[in-house]
Parts: C-alpha cells; sequence; structure tokens
C-alpha cells in the first residue's frame, strides 16, 4: 500500500496536479486497492486533524501578516534599513536579509515575505544598479526565516503533528533564525566587497530617518511580545495569535491611518484563502499519514535503520538527507505533516528531542524553498527581478553554505535550541 501511495503521489506531482489533491488521490487510490481500510474511518482522520484548537493560531497568524507588511509599515522600514544599512559593503542585498527577519515576526510566511519584500525591494535594487540575481537570490534565501523564527506556520503543523509544544517550538527557533540572519549578512558583505557591487549613496536625512524608525519599530516590538508573552505563560500561542491580529489592526487603524474597508475585507479574504489552502494540505497529509502507519512503514524504517546504521550521527545524516531531497519537490506544508510521522519514531530511537527534530526538519525544509526544481521563493523573487531562475541559482552559492552551516549546527548541537 506504501509503494501504491508513493507512485500515484509522483504521478499526480509530475503532471502538475496540486499537491493536496496529489496526495488525496493517493490516498484514495491505496484505500480502494485495500480491503483492511474502512472509507468512513479514512475519512474521520482526516476531519479529526483539523478539528484541533491550536490550528485557530494560522489563520490569526495570516491575518496579522496581512495587515502589517502592507501599507505604510513596509515603506518604512525599507527606507531605515536602505539608509543606514545600504552603504555598507553588500548593503542592498543585507536591507533584504534583515527586512526578512523583521517581517517574520510578523507574517510566519516565506511566500508572503518574499513576495511583499520583493515589491518594495526589488525596485531600489534595479535603480541602483544592482546585479539583479544576487539580489533575488539573497531575498529568496532570507524569506525562509520566517518559517523557522516565532510566528511559524510550519512549527504549529508541526507540534500538531507531534504533540509537542507550540511555545517551546517557538523559542527554539530564535536562535537559528538570528544565526541564518547574521550568515546570509556576512555573505552579502563578502560578495559586495569582493565584487565591489553599488551601494546608496543618497544623502542621510536624520530627521525622516528617525521618523520612519518610529513608524517601523511596531514591527519590530510585535515579535518580542508574542516571545514574552509564550516564555513567561501570559497567554497560549492561540490566544497570542488573536492578539496579534488585534494588535495589527490597531496599529494599522491608529498609527498608521491606513487600515481602510477595503483593504480590511482584502487582508481577511487573504488570511481565509491561505487558510483554506493549509487545511485542505493538513487533510490530505493527515489521510496519507495514517495510511502510512496503518500500513507500519514508520516502524518498518525504524526496524530498518535500528538493523544497519549503528551510530546516532549517521542517522541524523540519513534524515538530513532525505528531508532535504522531499523538500527539493513537496511543499513544505505537506512535506512537514508527512515526514513527522515517519521521523519522530527515528528520533526516539536516538534519543532525539522531539523539538530538536522540528527545528531541524523545518531549516531542511526551508532550503528546499530556494532550491530547485520546485523552489517556490525562487521563483517568485526571479520573478519580481526579471531574471532567470539559472541565473538566480547561480547566485545562492554562498547563501547555501550559511545554510547548511546552521543546519549542521542544528542537528548535531543540541545546546543551539534546547534550553
Amino acid at each position: 500500500m506504501s509503494a501504491l501511495i508513493l507512485v500515484v503521489f509522483l504521478v499526480g506531482a509530475v503532471a502538475a496536479i496540486p499537491i493536496a489533491h496529489a496526495l488525496l488521490i493517493a490516498a484514495l487510490a491505496a484505500a480502494l486497492s485495500s480491503d483492511r481500510v474502512p472509507l468512513d474511518l479514512l475519512v474521520q482522520q482526516m476531519v479529526a486533524q483539523v478539528q484541533s484548537f491550536p490550528l485557530i493560531a494560522i489563520p490569526f497568524f495570516m491575518l496579522t501578516g496581512a495587515l502589517m507588511m502592507g501599507g505604510r509599515l513596509g515603506n518604512a522600514l525599507i527606507s531605515v534599513l536602505s539608509s543606514t544599512v545600504g552603504r555598507w559593503h553588500g548593503g542592498p542585498a543585507q536591507v533584504s536579509v534583515l527586512s526578512s527577519t523583521l517581517f517574520g515576526g510578523v507574517s510566519g510566511s516565506a511566500v508572503a515575505d518574499a513576495s511583499a519584500i520583493g515589491s518594495l525591494i526589488m525596485p531600489w535594487h534595479r535603480k541602483l544598479g544592482y546585479p539583479m540575481p544576487f539580489s533575488a537570490a539573497s531575498l529568496a534565501s532570507a524569506a525562509t526565516i520566517d518559517i523557522i523564527i516565532p510566528p511559524s506556520i510550519p512549527l504549529i503543523l508541526f507540534a500538531l503533528s507531534s504533540n509537542t509544544s507550540i511555545a517551546a517550538l517557538f523559542y527554539a527557533g530564535i536562535l537559528p533564525g538570528l544565526l541564518l540572519c547574521g550568515g546570509f549578512m556576512v555573505a552579502c558583505w563578502w560578495v559586495g566587497k569582493r565584487k565591489n557591487l553599488p551601494r546608496e549613496t543618497s544623502t542621510l536625512r536624520r530627521a525622516e530617518m528617525v521618523r520612519n524608525l518610529w513608524l517601523a519599530s511596531p514591527a519590530v516590538l510585535l515579535p518580542v511580545f508574542i516571545v514574552v508573552f509564550l516564555r513567561f505563560g501570559v497567554a497560549t500561542p492561540t490566544e497570542v495569535a488573536v492578539l496579534s491580529a488585534l494588535y495589527a489592526g490597531g496599529v494599522s487603524a491608529l498609527l498608521y491611518r491606513d487600515l481602510s474597508w477595503r483593504r480590511l475585507n482584502a487582508a481577511i479574504v487573504e488570511a481565509g484563502v491561505a487558510t483554506g489552502v493549509v487545511l485542505l494540505v493538513i487533510m490530505a497529509s493527515s489521510a496519507i499519514g495514517w495510511l502510512l502507519t496503518f500500513d507500519e512503514l514508520p516502524q518498518g524504517i525504524v526496524g530498518w535503520v535500528s538493523q544497519h546504521v549503528t551510530t546516532g550521527w549517521l542517522v541524523i545524516l540519513l534524515m538530513n538527507l532525505m528531508m532535504l531531497f522531499v523538500g527539493m519537490f513537496i511543499d513544505l506544508p505537506a512535506a512537514v505533516l508527512l515526514l513527522t510521522p515517519v521521523f519522530l519514531p527515528l528520533a526516539h530511537s536516538i534519543g532525539m528531542d522531539p523539538i530538536q527534530l522540528g527545528i531541524m526538519m523545518v531549516v531542511n525544509l526551508a532550503i528546499g524553498l530556494y532550491t530547485p526544481p520546485v523552489g517556490t521563493t525562487l521563483f517568485i523573487t526571479s520573478s519580481l527581478a526579471r531574471v532567470k531562475v539559472g541565473q538566480t541559482v547561480r547566485a545562492m552559492g554562498p547563501f547555501y553554505l550559511v545554510a547548511l552551516g546552521v543546519l549542521l549546527l542544528v542537528s548535531y548541537i543540541p545546546a543551539v535550541i534546547l534550553k
């Protein structure tokens, strides 16, 4: 049954069928091929997976991002960073990295980050005469920081699948996200200095910078509030998501005064559609996961590894290689939901903490977002930069090295994420 699921899913993926639909078709084909699987039980498993209180956090975090990333906030933040960091070697690309890190504490979505920041930064880079393939590469990689630092939609999905604490996962993702930010900035500086890339040279107007810094401060404070509220138990992750949406609405209405009824309606629709896509992926993935568990695939993998691989570091290496491979072909939410039930028993067998597994998995799959052939942020930023995907990939080298370095730290040094 597991083999049939894999074959049908791969055929669907090659035929360009949406991932959620391909998963549903594979689940239905496997269920119909076996007289041991009651269809009504399969449907119950799909529905039960989305009847979860923590899932309410997803639409509210998405609404927060839709409200905060539009309007005057984005322009103010880009203006502050471009007038300061933009003057350094590799500074224009570093603005992309810092913007993504700061917006990461708002949206929790790499795709939203790449689209919103790219539409603001790419025209500025083009005006400076910046090499657009490198511009696209820096943003494609930096946008994935969004899904590692809190709030993170993939970490919520991992917590749902593994029955671990969302708050603990959010807290554990902070340092790896900051390491990626620092590493990407060093990569931008090194390339900028070596190639003497253009920098911002306009006159620095301090009054305007202070004004923009004041306008951008809510974006910096929101992730701090989220971490503090979760760390000290002031609110649950779901309550924090609701408070974040109220905060974003209040700031947009009272401070920026750019929250019209049309923009509010557009933000709600955007969050609703995005949530619907995620829920469909959750239902389809839960059906596949249940069938694989019913077919005892996770137990079989654990048994095979136990017999043939005797060292923990080698098991971790094999898990990383499999995650990197899967992340190149499958959308990140679906990959998290499919891989978690497979790798969780394997992690338990070598004494790995589920929190470490969750961060390791998301860092792995984040690399897939800017790796061909299906890299989502790679295609988005290449389109915004008006360059070929191959040109962007050739500029990705330093960012791949940084990401793999952070992945090694997360995989083999638990102290990086476990406190």
